[in-house]
């Protein structure tokens, strides 16, 4: 009996199993990374009175926190091609923690930007990327649901993080809260050990097959060999592209880009900035902080029940319109509760603003995984996240300064809802006008039929020896 080696075949997605345990954990990061540096927004007065500082300058730890996890996407994403997902995450968690626990003992608005903004902004971007990534790994028919479960994270945690964080203002100062918070960021690493990368099953080849196999896949043409005086030089294997930047080259994603980058100058605006302008109105502080979790509370409810409509075999194919649709929602919202003061007209604000912003919450990657596939969606996404970055680090300073200067909430409310309305009008134009049909990047480009078609009797022919052998053992 001839010898026989051992191949594994490519992962499939298996669309539950250990992916539920995958997804809890990518729930957990997710809350962590889009809930916190909204939640560090209840501490604002206190710095303020602290450090002797206006609104732009304690909006800018959060823009600083949020351009981190979106800028530190391609550093992210070489990280996880050459180490993975796991350990890239453990050290996340203890970056993010160590810069909020730093940020405790800071005596200067400065050194909170570099602690609280720079380390725990790009702690969480080492949670945030590899999570999704592993969601993308686990789940296929299922991935809008898992999307839009994983998504739900982050109205969970505002909902929980806002008043805890209120509470901790008022027992422990805000230094004591940051270093409450610091400990709980360590559950991340928690996360990060539970993400077991996903393996294919082993083959047994028969060596025989597997070489008669292998010599038909050797005679397809070679894309990248180059020819030598009429002689084709042997293709060397191609080596993993830590960062691929030929998924730019995707006119698909190009406009995702653009709008998403409109889309970050004003999305995360209003939920910076409410509790400040909620307490400016007389709401008393505890009151003020209830407004996010009741945006949370909204979201939560939002974010899985349009996973679950994303799904649908008429709506996925469709899901470009259907993110544009959010993002109109989204701001029309802001723009119609612009002249809101009073704190019932500020709830049924928060109640509109957490069904939108959970729409874009639960669509926005499975957006881009459509685009790309589940092969580029780490390049892609590490590139997406560097292009928002700036749109993140330029909006809520800007809105504070607004304020600063014309003491006037309105004015910031018209800006994010303007920029939303444009994202969403454009992405839904220039999908409709500018691309069509996509084909799909997860299925393979054949372009000698004849030969791959020998290539595959092959291996099942293989399949076969390898069965025959089998019974002739048990026989």
């Amino acid at each position: 009996m001839g010898t026989s080696t051992a191949e594994r075949e490519a992962p499939r997605p298996p669309d539950g199993g250990w992916g539920w345990v995958v997804l809890i954990g990518c729930f957990v990061v997710t809350g962590f990374s889009y809930a916190f540096p909204k939640a560090v927004s209840v501490y604002f007065k206190e710095l303020m009175r602290d450090f002797g500082c206006g609104y732009s300058d304690t909006a800018w730890i959060s823009s600083i926190m949020l351009a981190m996890l979106y800028g530190s996407g391609p550093v992210c994403s070489i990280m996880v091609n050459k180490f993975g997902c796991r350990p890239v995450m453990l050290l996340g968690g203890l970056l993010a923690s160590a810069g909020m626990i730093s940020a405790s003992f800071t005596t200067n608005i400065i050194q909170l930007y570099m602690t609280a903004g720079v380390m725990t902004g790009i702690g969480l971007a080492l949670n945030f990327q590899p999570a999704l990534i592993m969601i993308g790994t686990y789940f296929d028919k299922r991935r809008p649901l898992a999307n839009g479960l994983a998504a739900a994270g982050s109205p969970v945690f505002l909902s929980v993080l806002s008043p805890l964080g209120q509470v901790l203002v008022d027992k422990y100062g805000w230094r004591g809260g940051f270093l409450i918070m610091g400990g709980l960021l360590l559950n991340c690493c928690t996360c990060g050990a539970i993400m077991r990368p996903l393996l294919g099953k082993l083959k047994k080849v028969p060596a025989g097959v597997e070489a008669n196999a292998q010599e038909l896949k050797e005679m397809l043409p070679s894309k990248t060999g180059k020819e030598n005086n009429g002689v084709k030089k042997s293709q060397k294997p191609l080596k993993k592209k830590l960062l691929d930047f030929s998924v730019l080259r995707d006119r698909n994603l190009v406009i995702y880009i653009i709008a998403k980058f409109i889309v970050v100058l004003g999305l995360f605006v209003p939920t910076i900035l409410l509790v400040n302008y909620a307490k400016d109105q007389g709401v008393p502080d505890r009151d003020a902080a209830f407004l996010l979790s009741i945006i949370g509370f909204v979201d939560i409810f939002a974010r899985p029940t349009c996973g679950v409509v994303a799904g649908l075999s008429w709506v996925r194919p469709k899901i470009p319109y259907f993110f544009s649709i959010a993002l109109i929602f989204n701001g029309l919202t802001d723009v119609c509760s612009a002249r809101n003061t009073s704190y019932m007209g500020l709830v049924i604000f928060c109640v509109f603003f957490g069904l939108s912003y959970g729409m874009v919450g639960a669509l926005q990657f499975e957006v881009l995984m459509g685009i790309v596939g589940t092969g580029g969606f780490s390049s892609a996404l590490g590139l997406v996240l560097l292009f928002e970055a700036v749109g993140v680090l330029i909006g809520p300073p800007s809105a504070g300064r607004l304020v600063d200067a014309f003491k006037n909430y309105e004015l910031i409310f018209y800006m994010a809802g303007s920029e939303l309305l444009t994202a969403g009008v454009f992405l839904a134009t220039a999908s409709y006008c500018c691309t069509g049909r996509k084909k799909s990047r997860d299925s393979p480009n054949v372009e000698e039929p004849d030969v791959q078609e020998e290539v595959n009797h092959a291996n099942q022919d293989s399949d076969n020896a390898h069965q025959a052998a089998l019974k002739d053992e048990e026989s």
